[in-house]
Formats: C-alpha cells, structure tokens, sequence
C-alpha cells in the first residue's frame, strides 16, 4: 500500500494530469506556450490559417458524473462512458435528454480505471455493437456489447462479448481511448501502470497503441503477425484520431516536464521510458509537438479543419495544433483557458462542429453547479 500510494503520489501528471511540480488541481495557472520540435512552417493555400477560432455554441448536457468516453451514433446522438459509475448514457444531439441505456458488468472503478473509452461498430447498422475499454478486479479488457434500443432505458445492453483481454491494470495509467480507423479496425491506446518496463516489452499490452479486428485478433500488416502490438515505448495514451489523410495521431502524457502528440507508425518505438518528449536519440520517434505537463496534461484529441484538437487535464484548455502534412504548419494555439476546468475527450461533430466533454467530477477536478458538461464548439 506504500508503494502504491508513493506512486499515486509521485507518478500522476501522469495519467490524470497532476505532477509534484504542477501544483493544486483547479488552481489558478499561467499561460505558457508549448515547444515544437522543428521551426513552423508556413501553411499551404489549402491548409488551415495559422490561427484559429473556437466558439461554443451551447451546453448541450449538465450533470454528468465522471464522463470519459464518447461516440456519435449513426443518427448524431452521443454515448457517454461514467467511469466511475459504469453506466452508458445516451444524450439527444437536439435537446440533450439523456437516457441511461444499461450499465457495464464487470467495471471495478478505482483511481484512474473504470468504464473507460467507447467506439461504435463501424457496421453498427446491421450489428447493433458497441465497444468499451473497461477496468475488471484484474486487468483493463476490451469487450462489445449488443445495444438493443428497443428494450426499457437501463436494459439496452446486452452481455459483454469480451474481444481483447490481459492489458495490465493500475491506479495510474490505464490508457482507455479506443476508435475505429479508417481500415475499419480497432485501435487501442493503453498504459504502462507505472510499471516503466512494460512499455519497452513487446510482449506486454501495456504502453502500447494496440491494433485488431473487430474480433480482438492480429491485423495482417501489424509488426508482429501473431500480436496486436502497433507501436510501442508508451506511458500512457488517450487520444487517438486519424486525419484527412488517414494517418494516426495520437496523445500521451509525459510525466513532469513533457506531453506530446505523437504521429504513429507501425512498429515504432516512442521512447518511454528512455525518453521524455524530444530526446534526438536514434532508435526512437520523437514527438510532432510537446507541452509542459502543467499546460496539458492531454486525453482525447480528434481532427477538425486542418487542425488536431486536444483536451487538456490539468491544463484546463483546449489546444489546437493546424497540420501541414506531418508537421505543425503554425505554433500550437490554446482555448477556453481555464473557463471550463479540466477537459476530457473531443469528439468530430461533422464539418467545422465538435462535441468537447468536461472532467471536473473526476475527483481530481473542482466541480460546480452542472458539472459535468457536454460542449458544442465551432471552430476553425
């Protein structure tokens, strides 16, 4: 219980966004600008402008409790993971009724694990299933569940159909997001624990971004022809998105000093443990872009208009990083600077739309009247 609680104390820009050196949750904080790793250049005719734009629109919900993952259904409805509750809800895109369709059994919420990140099925037309990444009394697992709307709220949900199992679990560092790309595969991103060893053992589904089948099985083209493993030397990911030209994105927490946004490519080592952020060293991938943890401190990020959008924890803000190829074409850009607390997920709303979940009753956050709040931003 020492260790555990010396980790939780030392450990958590971590997976949640707190540090030693990053001070109180909630409190007040400075502005400061991110570092890249290459000089900006100058954006394309057809890329977006070097600086953007951010508006919300509305508060579409209120009084969410611990919300963590989110997926726009076919018709534009969302469902919302509860971490800590475990339950799925579904929140009308027009009125922001929320219905409670069924809860996940199995979910053992404790510290930074629970009822994680959620995706659709890309045939969900025909198949009706839904996929959450969810921690158990004994690791974080992968499982699909049938979603029949046609039964009473609170009963919508079939029994999980578990499709990856084994991922270590900890009270730091579970990763969680899970999307489908563009190759109608299932990605995951997953954390090391704490255990810094995990994420340079290929073995190991810990520290990892995970790539599947629907099924949970080994895609031909991964690394390794019998393992899910897509690319490795991870600390803790929870952002994936995939951008016009269907390359992968993703964010990861650093621990005191570094967070990046990463570009993934199969089998490439991201040097955690052996590096924080930019580090040169051959062998290993540096990141696209990197921020002082007290400044991010990223979960969910999604792509929009050019540009990478990327939720911040204990940076309370929303960064926007506008693309040019493989490389930022201008600085990164912040928003909503600690008017909303800290900021969980992004989610793609269609053309210039985005759907931008709260975290403030996390335990880590501040919480006030109608937290947690569902978002909807226009931005450019």
């Amino acid at each position: 219980m020492a260790a555990v609680a010396l980790l939780f104390a030392a450990g958590c820009s971590s997976g949640d966004g707190t540090s030693p050196s990053a001070g109180t949750p909630g409190a007040s904080k400075e502005a400061a600008s991110p570092s890249t790793t290459a000089p900006s250049p100058a954006p394309s005719s057809a890329g977006p402008p070097a600086k953007g734009s951010v508006k919300v629109v509305s508060t579409l919900a209120e009084d969410l409790k611990s919300p963590w993952g989110a997926a726009v259904l076919p018709g534009g409805d969302l469902l919302i993971t509860s971490r800590d509750e475990g339950t799925i809800t579904r929140v009308d895109a027009e009125s922001g009724e929320k219905t409670e369709i069924g809860s996940v059994p199995g979910v053992a919420p404790g510290g930074e694990g629970g009822l994680l990140g959620l995706a659709i099925s890309p045939s969900f037309a025909s198949d009706r299933q839904v996929y959450v990444y969810f921690t158990t009394a004994s690791d974080n697992r992968i499982a699909r569940l049938l979603y029949d709307e046609q039964k009473p709220a609170g009963q919508q949900l079939g029994a999980p159909d578990t499709v990856l199992r084994g991922i270590p679990k900890g009270i730091v560092h579970n990763g969680g997001r899970i999307a489908f790309g563009p190759d109608k595969m299932l990605y995951a991103g997953t954390g090391e624990t704490g255990e810094t060893g995990l994420a340079q053992d290929k073995e190991s589904l810990g520290g990892k971004i995970l790539r599947m089948t629907p099924d949970g099985n080994p895609v031909h083209g991964n690394p390794e022809a019998d393992s899910v493993v897509y690319s490795y030397g991870h600390r803790n990911v929870q952002g994936l998105a995939w951008d016009s030209e269907k390359r992968l994105w993703a964010a990861e927490f650093g621990q005191n000093t570094w967070d990046e946004l990463n570009l993934i490519e199969p089998g490439k080592n991201y040097g955690w443990p052996e590096v924080e952020g930019e580090g040169g060293r051959s062998g290993f991938v540096d990141p696209v872009a990197q921020w002082k943890t007290t400044d991010a401190s990223p979960s969910g990020i999604a792509y929009a208009r050019g540009s990478i959008w990327m939720a911040g924890l204990l940076g309370e803000r929303l960064w926007r990083i506008p693309l040019s190829g493989t490389a930022p074409a201008a600085d990164p850009q912040p928003f909503l600077e600690e008017e909303y607390g800290r900021l969980r997920t992004v989610v793609p709303a269609g053309g210039d739309k985005l759907w931008l979940l709260t975290s403030e009753t996390d335990t880590r956050g501040t919480p006030e009247s109608g937290d947690d709040k569902i978002l909807q931003l226009e931005v450019r």
